[in-house]
C-alpha cells in the first residue's frame, strides 16, 4: 500500500477529529535493542499533545522519555473483490482509513498523570450516556492510589500528523458504489460509508 496521491490526507482538523473518535493506537518507539510497541488508549491533551498512561512494567517505558515515537491509529478497513467494480482486469485490494502522529515523548507528572486518565475516562464516559458518568470518585478509599502506582503517563508533541484515506478515489464513482454496496452487504457499513462520502452523488 502506499501512501501516495491519490490517498494521501493532509486534513489536520478531520485527522485530530478521527484520531479523538478512535481514541485508541499503536505507540512505536525505535531503541537500541529493538522497535518497542504497544497498544493503548489516547486523549488530545490540546490541539498538538496527545497523553497516554502505560503500565510501569511495560519495556517500552524505559525508552520514550526524550525520543520520537510514532502513534498509528487505524479505523474501518476491509477486503475489496475485483468482482465489485463492474470493471475487466481489476485485482484484490484493501481499503482502509488510518492516521500517523510522530513526534517527541515527555513523561508527565503524577498530577498532569491523573488529569489525563481523567480526561480519558470523562471523554469515554459522555459516549456512554444516558448511563451515569463513571468517575474515580466511586473507587473505595486509597483504589486509585494503588492503580496510579502502576502507572506511568506520558505525552507527545505531536510535530506531524498526517493520514491515509485509501477508499476507491481513483475508480469510476458507479464502481466505488459497487465496492460500497457489497461492503454494506458483508457486515462493513463503516468502510462503506466513507467509500460513499467519496462520491457526491450518494452524500
Amino acid at each position: 500500500m502506499t501512501p501516495g496521491a491519490p490517498y494521501s490526507w493532509r486534513d489536520e482538523a478531520a485527522i485530530r477529529a478521527f484520531v479523538a473518535q478512535a481514541g485508541f493506537g499503536l505507540l512505536c518507539v525505535a531503541a537500541p535493542d529493538k522497535v518497542h510497541v504497544v497498544h493503548l488508549p489516547l486523549v488530545w491533551l490540546d490541539e498538538r499533545q496527545i497523553g497516554v498512561h502505560i503500565h510501569r512494567a511495560n519495556p517500552i517505558v524505559r525508552h520514550l522519555e526524550g525520543r520520537d515515537a510514532l502513534i498509528v491509529v487505524t479505523g474501518p478497513h476491509g477486503y475489496v473483490s475485483p468482482d465489485w467494480y463492474g470493471l475487466p482486469d481489476k485485482v484484490p485490494t484493501w481499503n482502509y482509513l488510518s492516521a500517523e502522529l510522530r513526534g517527541p515523548m515527555a513523561r508527565l507528572d503524577e498530577a498532569a498523570t491523573i488529569a489525563q486518565i481523567d480526561a480519558l475516562s470523562d471523554d469515554q464516559e459522555a459516549r456512554l450516556a444516558p448511563k451515569p458518568v463513571w468517575t474515580r470518585g466511586k473507587m473505595g478509599p486509597g483504589q486509585f492510589d494503588r492503580l496510579l502506582g502502576g502507572l506511568i503517563g506520558f505525552s507527545m508533541q505531536v510535530e506531524m500528523m498526517q493520514g491515509t484515506a485509501k477508499l476507491g478515489q481513483d475508480k469510476p464513482e458507479a464502481a466505488r458504489i459497487g465496492v460500497a454496496d457489497a461492503l454494506d452487504g458483508g457486515g462493513n457499513g463503516e468502510l462503506a460509508a466513507l467509500m460513499r462520502a467519496t462520491v457526491p452523488e450518494a452524500a
